[in-house]
């Protein structure tokens, strides 16, 4: 089990996933101060009530996985006021100390840069992606099967890329009794499509398949269900978008059409906060412990 001892972290903002994590931070012998996060103090965790205080001496900023909005204010939900980081803030913090965010907007890594500190986004990783794809591959489901009229069970479904929350989508419609069209320009996954027992189709195909699909998932973070696309949809299809904001469908055309389309990005943290927890706990110590130089003594 990695040691964090008497590494001092600081930790903005956040929600239920983070409270777990700062539990296992401490545990792994970590001091931590917090703010923005409701916390019990306890002779590792201590709860600051300005910024400027979190940041001072610590060898490491943990930061939510939805990170900062265009304004810089921190993902802080159970807050009962914004917080706004700023460059005169990063700069408390000594050049080369570890920034870990799910994803960082331009505005963080840019105040990242001017300021030295090594950016590291953690939502990119492997170890997190993969682990994540889980509760967000059962968030999308929920929301389906609450939606829809019909089951799982038999539907049409369409699972737009074939990432890692595409692949682990894939297989979970498929152990449900959907019959699942991929649709991804990669021709490897395709073949890894196929293989699994899914349809596998190219995106320049897309619009001639819509009209037959129940369910659409989309795990394309740039624009693949727009006017053209949309129109040739059946209207009685639900579009369930998980990419990262604005996402991948004209949602107004999708309104105008009659098409029901949602966004829903950051699933893990809404429908198993705990299972997300737990994975950022499973994961955080061992990057920190790679990232954060050790100190003698």
């Amino acid at each position: 089990m990695t040691t964090l001892q008497g590494i001092p972290l600081a930790v903005i903002g956040g929600d239920a996933r983070d409270q777990i994590l700062v539990r296992r931070l401490a545990e792994r012998g970590a001091t931590v101060d917090v703010i923005g996060l409701p916390m019990e103090e306890t002779e590792r965790v201590r709860i600051v009530e300005d910024i400027p205080k979190a940041l001072a001496g610590k060898a490491a900023l943990l930061l939510p996985m939805p990170g900062v909005d265009l304004e810089g204010r921190v993902y802080a939900p159970l807050h009962h006021q914004p917080l706004r980081l700023e460059a005169a803030h990063m700069a408390l913090l000594a050049p080369g100390v570890p920034l870990f965010v799910g994803v960082a907007r331009p505005i963080l890594r840019q105040m990242a840069q001017s300021c030295g500190l090594s950016l590291i986004e953690v939502a990119e990783l492997d170890e997190v992606a993969i682990l994540n794809s889980v509760p967000s591959a059962e968030g999308a489901l929920q929301i389906a099967m609450e939606k829809l009229p019909i089951t799982i069970h038999g539907s049409c479904s369409m699972v737009l890329g074939f990432g890692r929350l595409g692949l682990t989508l894939t297989r979970l419609l498929q152990a449900m009794g959907s019959r699942v069209t991929v649709v991804t320009r990669d021709g490897g996954h395709r073949a890894r499509a196929w293989e699994m027992g899914a349809a596998a189709e190219p995106l320049s195909a897309l619009a001639n398949l819509l009209a037959k699909t129940d369910i659409v998932f989309n795990t394309v973070p740039a624009s693949v269900l727009g006017e053209r696309e949309l129109a040739a949809t059946n209207r009685e299809a639900l579009i369930v978008d998980l990419a990262s904001a604005p996402g991948g469908t004209d949602f107004e055309a999708a309104r105008r059409l009659g098409i029901e389309a949602l966004l829903a990005p950051g699933l893990p943290g809404k429908v198993a906060p705990k299972t997300a927890g737990e994975i950022l706990a499973r994961v955080y110590p061992d990057l920190i412990a790679r990232h954060v130089p050790r100190r003698d003594g």
